[in-house]
């Protein structure tokens, strides 16, 4: 997200030809998807681009900061979209480090769909930032959401079905196959929450907790010497996880249900899914069915 090639050159902006709507910006790539009237659709179209435009130039000119440690009880950010970044955080940096940058994808998702709905009536609306998605579902609207058992094209689908009703307005995945580093081993963590900044952060959370410390078969190396940059600096990040026996899954697992369980305790998310080497566990999401995995389907329903 640096660069100073991002401050002169204009977002690409295209009609897909299922009609929804293609946003990139250089790391930033949003898909869109509206339905309700048609000037309603146009009109959330001209509001998301017009709102993503300049966007990532602004998080941009905070960087520094947004790479720095949260502090639980200050923000020293100015932009509207680095200050949900913190808010979302925030409820984890008195116990842990964590940075603003954790919950960057789910809070511009979350920003550009508000843009869409101060000025269009849709009964379904979404912005998927790479798997981050911010949701808005009305009457009987529904939203079927894709559960890799890893975030990659190598991974196996399940689904789920969200509906109006059920609150959810925020997904996120997180896990040591996707686009960012996890301290974790987790396979994929998918979180569901009231916003989209809320569910991305907590992501962060779970899957790092998805963990077997000093484990032999874990290869881990400092995020910056990966990638210099990193907001991890020179936290040891996992980059390949060996040969686990069932009793050591079960434990990684165990760790990472505990984290959500409190998560969910504490109001922060309203369900998980933890996926590590083929096994599952299913946090919360009781009105919710699991596709694809039937032996979860008691659990989930």
């Amino acid at each position: 997200m640096a660069g100073a090639e991002h401050m002169s050159r204009q977002p690409q902006i295209a009609l897909l030809p299922d009609r929804r709507l293609h946003l990139q910006d250089g790391p930033i790539d949003l898909i869109i998807g509206a339905d309700g009237p048609e000037a309603d659709i146009r009109a959330a179209y001209r509001a998301a681009a017009e709102r993503f435009t300049g966007l990532l130039d602004a998080l941009c000119a905070e960087l520094p900061d947004l790479r720095r440690a949260a502090e639980p009880d200050r923000c020293s950010l100015h932009g509207v979209v680095a200050q949900r970044m913190h808010a979302a955080v925030a409820p984890f940096a008195r116990e842990m480090f964590i940075t603003p940058m954790a919950a960057v994808a789910g809070s511009v998702a979350e920003d550009v769909l508000g843009a869409i709905l101060s000025v269009a009536n849709l009964t379904r609306g979404y912005v998927n930032n790479g798997g981050d998605i911010a949701l808005h579902l009305q009457d009987a609207a529904t939203f079927s959401v894709g559960l890799m058992d890893r975030p990659d094209s190598a991974g196996v689908m399940r689904r789920m079905t969200l509906r109006a009703a059920d609150g959810i307005r925020g997904v996120a995945t997180s896990g040591r196959h996707g686009r960012s580093f996890s301290l974790g081993i987790a396979d994929a963590v998918t979180v569901l929450a009231r916003s989209a900044a809320q569910a991305d952060a907590a992501a962060t959370v779970i899957g790092n907790a998805v963990d077997l410390p000093d484990h032999p078969a874990v290869l881990r190396r400092p995020a910056c010497e990966l990638q210099p940059d990193s907001d991890l600096g020179h936290r040891l990040v996992t980059c390949q996880v060996g040969e686990l026996s069932d009793a050591e899954i079960a434990d990684a697992l165990a760790a990472g249900e505990r984290r959500a369980q409190a998560l969910l305790s504490e109001g922060l998310i309203e369900g998980a899914v933890l996926q590590l080497a083929g096994n599952m566990r299913v946090v919360g999401l009781r009105p919710i069915e699991i596709v694809g995995h039937p032996q979860l389907r008691a659990a989930a329903a």
